[in-house]
């Protein structure tokens, strides 16, 4: 695996453990390109690292980007869901742009107030305990 030599990979790594640690993870990607393709690739590492792991559970992209034109911002969750990447029955493509739809999003996400009942998941702590799951630097 080749990781960015600006940052020896560290960012990745720690993104990796997040997934690692988790039950299940979802996404929510403004845009795309790399950074989408960089937080789609943490189940991916960690199956080459040997370990098993599930695709993000929920995933939701909001972008601008066409397909038609084959660049990686425009690649659809459903080509994401071939590679392994994410799960294919809770996905959504949003294309819109996101000064307009991230504010919507949000606002029904915190209405909702789903999160008033939510244990806190301290993923800091990732970083300063040993766990099994974890990969070792």
């Amino acid at each position: 695996m080749c990781l960015d030599h600006s940052t020896n990979g560290s960012d990745f790594r720690e993104l990796t453990q997040c997934k690692l640690a988790s039950n299940y993870t979802g996404l929510v990607m403004i845009g795309g390109g790399v950074p989408k393709n960089f937080a789609q690739d943490t189940v991916v590492a960690a199956e080459m690292l040997g370990f098993d792991t599930i695709m993000h559970k929920y995933t939701i992209q909001v972008t601008v980007a066409d397909e038609r034109d084959g660049a990686l911002s425009g690649s659809t969750l459903k080509e994401a869901h071939f590679w392994g990447k994410v799960d294919k029955a809770a996905e959504q493509m949003v294309f819109a742009e996101a000064t307009v739809a991230l504010p919507l999003i949000a606002g029904y996400a915190y209405h909702k107030g789903n999160w008033r009942d939510r244990q806190p998941h301290h993923l800091a702590d990732l970083f300063t305990k040993s766990q099994s799951k974890v990969l070792a630097v």
